[in-house]
């Protein structure tokens, strides 16, 4: 009787398994085909361990400063001027936490009153919290007496601007709208300060005139553009401070000097409740008190309540105010009244008494 031979032996067996093996290869290639983020994991598990984060850091540094680009010339044809402010990458600063809303004092008497209101609030603007020996711009170089508004800051040795104006190390940032008044611009970029005056009226998105002093169109508002608006369709190029900040990597500004014709409120409000305002040195502002002021509603009391609850904000930021101007040449108006003796305009300045 012949032996038999092992079933792994035959032909059908073998059959089998080569089947079963070509189907496996089969699976495999289709899965990798579906799937083709496994392979830079299986490779990444397999060859070498994950880079470290100072290795990622690095690299992102690198590709940022690559990317990085100096957008603003001279405004002289075929001559490049110094660069001025890159662009830097978004996300490179920590943003603190931004507060919704700032905290109303208490009203001024027991029940809502304009005129306690109003009385509280101009004596505030009205009377110094400092002394300021020092105000007048005569010692600085280039300084001319044609300057049309009293635009003071202080020049005391106990505060640091001098002595940044002296190391040619000072920044101002001037705010304003279609205002022809840019003496004292000239004045303090003839002293040595990097002056970078926004003006949305100007004709060129960017202008270097001299060796300091920059012109862009830009205009600063209290919010950024809505990003579902396409740029072309904006009638401005309006953003924040903070984000002009950001992108000029510009970490203080010396002295802000800002007349932006009743958007001042609100301008201020969004300083405080993103605290930039802690990254000024000395803020030189004009307010106008002759109506609420732009996106400020209520009643008169409420609006008056709400100008001396913001400049308070101020104060507890370490502000104090060391010079005011009553603009008589101004219509003397209190919120359309002919009320209080005030005028409708007035130039207050703050110096920052922690600022280094």
């Amino acid at each position: 009787m012949p032996k038999e031979r092992p079933l792994w032996r035959g032909p059908a067996f073998r059959l089998c398994l080569l089947s079963a093996a070509l189907f496996l290869c089969l699976q495999l290639g289709m899965r990798r085909s579906w799937c083709p983020e496994e392979k830079p994991r299986a490779a990444a598990a397999g060859r070498s361990p994950p880079p470290s984060r100072g290795t990622e850091r690095q690299a992102a540094a690198a590709t940022a400063g690559r990317r990085r680009v100096t957008y603003v010339r001279s405004g002289r044809r075929g001559s490049a001027g110094p660069a001025c402010c890159p662009l830097q990458p978004p996300g490179g600063r920590r943003r603190k936490t931004v507060r919704w809303h700032i905290e109303l004092q208490p009203w001024a008497s027991p029940t809502p009153s304009l005129n306690y209101e109003a009385l509280r609030f101009l004596k505030y603007i009205s009377t110094a919290q400092i002394s300021c020996e020092h105000m007048n711009l005569s010692s600085l170089k280039g300084y001319s007496e044609t300057t049309k508004k009293p635009w003071s800051v202080c020049l005391d040795e106990r505060f640091s601007l001098i002595h940044r104006i002296r190391s040619k190390q000072c920044r101002l940032y001037s705010l304003g709208l279609g205002n022809d008044d840019n003496q004292f611009e000239i004045s303090m970029a003839n002293s040595g300060c990097e002056v970078h005056r926004f003006d949305p009226s100007i004709k060129s998105a960017h202008i270097h005139e001299g060796q300091h002093l920059w012109y862009h169109r830009l205009s600063i508002d209290w919010r950024d553009p809505n990003p579902a608006i396409a740029p072309h369709k904006l009638h401005s190029n309006t953003k924040k401070l903070g984000t002009i900040l950001n992108e000029f990597g510009h970490q203080k500004i010396d002295v802000l000097k800002a007349d932006v014709e009743s958007a001042e409120w609100k301008i201020l409000e969004n300083l405080i409740l993103e605290d930039v305002v802690e990254q000024i040195g000395q803020l030189v502002v004009e307010v106008h008190i002759h109506w609420p002021g732009f996106e400020v509603s209520g009643n008169d009391s409420t609006v008056v309540r709400y100008w001396y609850s913001l400049l308070r904000e101020l104060e507890l930021k370490d502000f104090r105010l060391f010079h005011t101007y009553k603009d008589l040449s101004k219509p003397q108006m209190f919120l359309k009244k002919e009320a209080f003796n005030a005028s409708s305009c007035y130039t207050l300045s703050w110096v920052n008494t922690r600022w280094k």
